[in-house]
């Protein structure tokens, strides 16, 4: 039985959906049945290959639904449905679903305020569509590890998530690598001295040494807060330490004296938190010629200047930040042209 390739693009016709798409299209295999459809607002090149069969799709509410009725009509358990516009099927399909997913503003808790009316009701309605239609999925794609480490934490269903970036052509420049410099032979590699209060960021902290882990860098850790007045803050730590088998020691209740020793045996401070007034830390560090990596904020360079900074509020940048200290490669995005990435998604009708 043949396998049909259905691309379903309806609500993609202007941006870098436009120019991948067209991208796409250009790349499709001529030796299957290809069901496009796409906005009417997206232009087609007019030599289209005889084995493509495209259904316009108008920018309405019916035309929308109609043509997910079609979908569900027409999609039997041996074809393959690539969903190439953020959204899963409105209906529980035959085949086997992928899900391209680039638009940051529907997994992201990033606040819609700013948007007119218009835009932010169809921005929440297509984040409800997302996230109650997502079971249906049987793969998501995404662009950047980012991406992937939002959805992985928004989605409740077991999805695989695969990071495939890819660009109309591949002239482009890959950034400079780094050579690993192994740090100082102290007994710590980091070390922060804070209480547990939610502004500490403890918590972003720890995230950024568990997306370390995952990349196989495992620097160690020191933490100084006491479990007497933060229990909950300390189990987490404790659990999450286990779980992904990180390098951090917590001593609650470290005397002055103590926190001096820390100081001598570590290799540098981090500092996350994001809100001070003064930071008495980072005075020490400095009286310790202790190298700082901080929060890129005002509190921070009114003391001293860091030898890296991060944004507090993700813990990808404090994490690659840690690599720049440490000059761990920060590896290019492995960057794919149409062809192969329409390779991939080939390559899952002979997965059925």
């Amino acid at each position: 039985m043949m396998h049909s390739l259905f691309l379903h693009a309806s609500n993609v016709h202007q941006g870098g959906g436009r120019t991948l798409l067209t991208a796409l299209i250009k790349a499709f295999p001529k030796d299957i049945p290809i069901k496009l459809t796409v906005d009417e607002r997206m232009p087609l090149p007019s030599n289209m290959a005889s084995n493509i069969t495209v259904s316009i799709v108008k920018p309405n509410f019916l035309s929308r639904f109609l043509i997910e009725k079609w979908l569900f009509n027409n999609v039997e358990s041996h074809d393959v449905v690539f969903c190439f516009g953020n959204l899963p099927p409105l209906f529980k399909l035959r085949g086997r679903v992928i899900l391209f997913i680039q638009n940051r503003y529907l997994v992201d808790d990033v606040r819609l305020n700013s948007f007119p009316p218009k835009i932010r009701l169809r921005l929440w309605l297509e984040r409800f569509w997302l996230f109650n239609r997502i079971s249906e999925v049987n793969e998501l794609i995404v662009q950047t590890p980012s991406m992937a480490n939002l959805l992985e934490k928004k989605i409740k269903q077991k999805i695989p998530i695969n990071i495939i970036p890819f660009i109309d052509n591949k002239n482009f420049k890959s950034r400079n690598s780094r050579v690993l410099q192994k740090l100082k032979s102290k007994n710590f590699d980091f070390l922060y001295v804070a209480s547990g209060e939610k502004h500490k960021n403890h918590k972003k902290l720890i995230d950024a040494w568990c997306l370390l882990a995952k990349e196989g860098v495992s620097p160690s850790l020191i933490l100084t807060v006491d479990n007497i007045k933060f229990p909950e803050l300390c189990e987490w730590i404790e659990k999450v330490s286990q779980q992904y088998q990180l390098k951090i020691i917590n001593f609650n209740n470290v005397h002055q004296e103590q926190i001096q020793e820390l100081y001598t045996n570590s290799n540098a401070l981090i500092y996350p938190s994001t809100f001070e007034s003064f930071g008495l830390p980072l005075i020490e560090a400095k009286k310790n010629s202790l190298p700082v990596i901080a929060s890129e904020l005002d509190y921070v360079r009114d003391i001293l200047d860091p030898v890296q900074t991060f944004d507090p509020s993700s813990s990808s940048s404090i994490a690659r930040s840690v690599k720049r200290y440490m000059r761990i490669d920060n590896y290019d995005l492995p960057l794919q042209d149409a062809s192969n990435f329409m390779n991939h998604i080939v390559s899952s009708i002979n997965r059925i």
